[in-house]
């Protein structure tokens, strides 16, 4: 069996300045150009390290614009599977507390390396659906929830000069760094359109997807104003089932109602976000275009984003407003179901 991988919900947005300052990553002499270590190099951070480059090529899945596309006939049921009155849910932003209390970037982070970033050795609990190392990852590298969290310790890397990203998922360092373990892993070549894993196979996502694809960064969504790709999201109930571009299930349950992994979401084209602060206002409109995809059991349309100590909580916290009945299913292909 491989894991059914649970995101972990929680928003605390109160912290103290010196905690904001270094919630982005920077690692002491390994090359990396991540940041920003302080607020007085924020036009030096992680964000702007991509150089505006786009993850994957437009016409992969992720970058595709999908506000033409047909609502598939059974998209009302499951859309009120997941929630019709619910809102959204930005599961990103500053701080958040972890299971112990202690204050933590809110979201899944990622580091940036360079190509002559030392690889170490992983070694995976579901080596048959995982990469093989060795992977280019640091001995501080950030791990999701903080170092002792007890969630889903994503660790991403982007490889900046090779243009790959690698994922891991439950990752532990061991010796200090020198080597990892973790749940599974996964290695995408960012050059090229097929992100899809071996049929059947996860990847550090439930579904078998790229975790860095679909996260709502700071420097798209505000530096930039435009979001250009589909979001990732999470629901508590899935189906026994996947879709392109997903690769594998994780749920047992055979009910076609509910979403199966892969199943992709758009903003109705009629929602009003002329109201809404600017960064939510992005988000929106980019959802509309580009829409959200069904990644991994957890709360009901919680949409997945990279901490950074500049975003604006009160500005996400808009995104609330928007209820699950605003959205539509984009028709769907063939549910494996094996």
């Amino acid at each position: 069996m491989t894991p059914t991988q649970t995101h972990r919900a929680g928003h605390i947005a109160a912290a103290s300045a010196a905690i904001l300052a270094g919630l982005c990553f920077l690692s002491r002499g390994s090359g990396l150009t991540a940041g920003p270590a302080k607020p007085a190099d924020i036009k030096t951070g992680i964000d702007q390290s991509l150089n505006g480059r786009q993850v994957f090529p437009p016409d992969d899945p992720w970058n595709t614009d999908v506000s033409k596309e047909p609502v598939d006939p059974n998209s009302d049921a499951l859309i009120a599977s997941i929630g019709v009155k619910k809102g959204l849910h930005p599961d990103f932003g500053t701080t958040m507390s972890d299971a112990h209390g202690n204050a933590v970037p809110n979201g899944i982070p990622y580091v940036i390396v360079s190509g002559s970033q030392p690889k170490v050795p992983v070694t995976f609990e579901y080596k048959d659906e995982s990469d093989p190392g060795p992977y280019p990852i640091p001995p501080d590298a950030p791990i999701e929830g903080g170092p002792k969290s007890d969630g889903d310790r994503h660790i991403l890397v982007i490889d900046k000069d090779n243009w790959k990203l690698y994922e891991t998922w439950s990752t532990y360092p061991l010796d200090g760094g020198k080597s990892f373990k973790a749940g599974s892993g996964a290695i995408f070549d960012l050059n090229k359109k097929s992100t899809q894993r071996p049929a059947g196979w996860t990847s550090s996502d439930a579904a078998g997807l790229p975790v860095f694809a679909g996260l709502a960064r700071y420097d798209e969504i505000v530096e930039r104003g435009k979001l250009t790709h589909a979001l990732r999201f999470t629901i508590v109930h899935s189906r026994h089932g996947y879709i392109s571009p997903a690769t594998h299930f994780a749920s047992s349950k055979t009910d076609k109602n509910l979403p199966p992994m892969g199943m992709r979401v758009r903003l109705k084209a009629g929602f009003d976000t002329s109201k809404f602060p600017t960064a939510a206002k992005v988000i929106l409109e980019g959802l509309k275009t580009y829409g959200m995809i069904v990644a991994d059991n957890g709360s009901d349309w919680f949409i997945t984003g990279a901490p950074d100590p500049r975003w604006n909580e009160d500005d996400l916290h808009a995104l609330s407003k928007v209820k699950g009945g605003e959205f539509e299913v984009i028709k769907m292909g063939e549910v494996v179901t094996r």
